[in-house]
């Protein structure tokens, strides 16, 4: 395993090309609570009998979208046999869209009548419906505010998740995450939107959460591995940057996710 990280890190010192898309993917509404809601869908285009399959809610940050995400993660690309979803936020007030203009996620529980919340079992109750998903293998990643989205998912539905992966996020002050979960989290030293010291705080409550308390060994440039009591480590991918999705992270979190079933 510590190998596996190593190579999945060593890559952060140079620019991974973006991979050819398989497919466009299916756009997909819901009605919830009276609002259309969608999310941009990659399904693997053939499956065997019998054959269940991963599935992986990804989430843009603030001001994002499907498309755009889709194209900068391309987990789709990277894992063909998982079905991967990429979901879009409605118009979200934040620090910096004090006038909620751009979309986003809910940041804590509670927050515009937990409308992601419910988009969210919305859209796990009819993918499980139209696709052979497998339990064991369901994932949440994020960038920024969708991280924060992911943190929150896992203060809220923790149970029905496999890991996470968390790029540029914190957990919302007022939620409590729980149960233990492997997570690999990136973070920017040099974030001017989230500083540092909030990401780190958070991912020194998941390695609690986590019973991964011990030192850290490392996996490579930047990675850092902490082992678990609880069989969920927590890997981290400190980075010099900013508030940044890098080039690696696609590779690194679907490699991760693969790595840990529940």
């Amino acid at each position: 395993m510590k190998t596996v990280f190593k190579i999945l890190f060593a890559i952060a010192a140079c620019s991974v090309p973006l991979l050819a898309q398989a497919s466009d993917g299916t756009l997909m509404t819901w009605n919830v609570d009276g609002l259309q809601r969608m999310a941009l869908v990659f399904a693997p285009q053939t499956s065997g009998a019998g054959e269940k399959h991963p599935l992986v809610f990804a989430f843009h940050g603030h001001g994002g979208n499907p498309r755009s995400i889709s194209q900068g993660m391309h987990l789709q690309d990277l894992w063909p046999e998982a079905i991967v979803v990429y979901p879009q936020g409605l118009p979200a007030r934040s620090r910096i869209d004090p006038q909620g203009l751009r979309p986003g996620w809910q940041f804590g529980s509670g927050e515009n009548a937990d409308r992601d919340l419910k988009f969210f079992d919305a859209m796990l109750t009819d993918l499980k419906r139209k696709y052979a998903v497998d339990d064991a293998r369901i994932y949440s990643t994020g960038f920024s505010n969708g991280a924060i989205f992911s943190y929150l998912l896992w203060a809220k539905r923790g149970g029905l998740f496999a890991a996470f992966g968390i790029c540029s996020g914190s957990i919302p002050p007022l939620d409590m995450i729980t149960l233990p979960r492997p997570a690999l989290i990136i973070a920017g030293q040099n974030d001017p939107l989230l500083p540092f010291a909030y990401q780190q705080r958070s991912i020194e409550i998941v390695r609690r959460i986590d019973g991964a308390t011990g030192p850290g060994e490392s996996c490579g440039p930047m990675c850092l591995r902490y082992a678990s009591s609880t069989q969920t480590p927590v890997v981290t991918g400190i980075h010099p940057g900013g508030h940044v999705y890098p080039p690696w992270a696609p590779r690194a979190i679907t490699n991760f996710f693969k790595a840990h079933p529940r």
